[in-house]
């Protein structure tokens, strides 16, 4: 049930919606052809091969690592166990800069690993850390910056780059949003120390469950492997510190599947977003996006004016059985202690919704969407 401020009156929502009208969701996990992945499954099957960086992984590993041109990617469970492991490798300490308009996994991953998250501000058109208010966050116990390339939206990463070379300071990219994100010469994910990704089946490229970890360091690449293999390394010799993070031969074979299909996905998307954008003619705040680097197309949020507006468009929407999400809600300045005033973000965290967007949505369905909300808008 959806509560509006202010009185707003709930009669003068309309439903419009026809039976033939389905629930849209505001993702949908792809599901590849059923018989390639089965043509995947028995090859574990007749390999017996089932995890410990098995055969389908290390195939996975080096075509993504091809497809998005990268040196060094290793697979992992998730991508919340992706931070973890970049947090140790590094051997973080003390206090991290990071952004309070993310995923909780973000945050929660620091104070897991005794880490104090300190929050600096985001730029409001941007929803990315704002270069400036790193600086005046740095102090004597900073360890590392862990910015978020928000809905796949390029960090300030030349910025970044400079303020962590001048205090020594590590940067790990929560880069769970910016898959095949690419710059003029190289991708996104070869800035910063590590860039970690979510693979979960709500991403665009996804392998159910899954992550990664992407290195310019080859040394570091290799700790990696022995790091998420309880510590085991190459020789068999067991390090002090280890787990297991390993991804299984049977999430490898999907990630495969969707690999073989990302460009139709990003494709797709692009259109989807297109149409969205033009039927929005101007009317609501879009994400600014970084013009240096590739929109990969992951996600769809819009900004409204004030928390009335948002809940009565999400009130409207939900009456016509579409779902927005309020990607991300509550902000985390506002979770984890001690409490830290972030205007830009608690103001946009309170505004934002994220629409629909995936394969198999039509343009009729996006017309739906966004016609219930120019009706709610001229309300107001």
């Amino acid at each position: 049930m959806y509560l509006l401020e202010n009185n707003v009156d709930q009669s003068k929502v309309l439903r419009t919606t026809t039976p033939n009208e389905s629930v849209l969701n505001v993702t949908k996990s792809y599901l590849p052809n059923k018989k390639k992945y089965q043509a995947y499954i028995d090859r574990i099957f007749d390999s017996h091969s089932l995890t410990n960086r098995g055969p389908l992984s290390q195939e996975l590993e080096q075509r993504l690592a091809e497809y998005l041109g990268v040196k060094h990617l290793l697979l992992v469970s998730n991508g919340t166990m992706a931070l973890h492991v970049a947090y140790r490798l590094l051997g973080l300490r003390g206090e991290v800069i990071t952004s309070p308009f993310s995923f909780a996994a973000t945050s929660s991953s620091l104070v897991w690993e005794k880490l104090k998250p300190i929050y600096t501000d985001i730029c409001s058109k941007s929803f990315n850390l704002n270069p400036r208010n790193i600086v005046s966050s740095i102090t004597e116990r900073t360890s590392a910056i862990v910015p978020v390339h928000v809905f796949g939206n390029a960090c300030a990463v030349d910025d970044i780059s400079q303020i962590a070379k001048e205090h020594g300071l590590k940067v790990i990219y929560d880069a769970a949003h910016a898959f095949n994100v690419r710059g003029p010469s190289k991708s996104l994910f070869e800035y910063g120390d590590i860039s970690t990704l979510s693979l979960h089946a709500t991403k665009m490229f996804h392998t159910v469950e899954g992550g990664a970890l992407v290195f310019n360091d080859a040394d570091l690449y290799e700790q990696a492997k022995a790091l998420i293999n309880f510590g085991i390394d190459s020789t068999g010799t067991i390090a002090p510190l280890g787990i297991n993070a390993k991804m299984s031969e049977f999430h490898a074979a999907m990630g495969l599947c969707v690999l073989d299909d990302i460009d139709i996905i990003t494709e797709q998307r692009k259109k989807l977003v297109t149409q969205y954008r033009i039927n929005f003619g101007g009317r609501l705040q879009l994400q600014l996006r970084n013009s240096d680097f590739t929109d990969n197309y992951a996600y769809l949020p819009v900004v409204f004016p004030n928390v009335v507006i948002r809940q009565a468009v999400e009130l409207a929407l939900g009456a016509e059985s579409i779902n927005p999400r309020r990607y991300f809600s509550p902000s985390l300045n506002e979770v984890y202690a001690p409490y830290q005033s972030m205007p830009n973000s608690q103001s946009l965290s309170e505004r934002v919704l994220c629409l629909p967007l995936y394969p198999g949505l039509s343009k009729r369905d996006v017309l739906r969407v966004t016609n219930i909300i120019h009706r709610t808008l001229d309300r107001f």
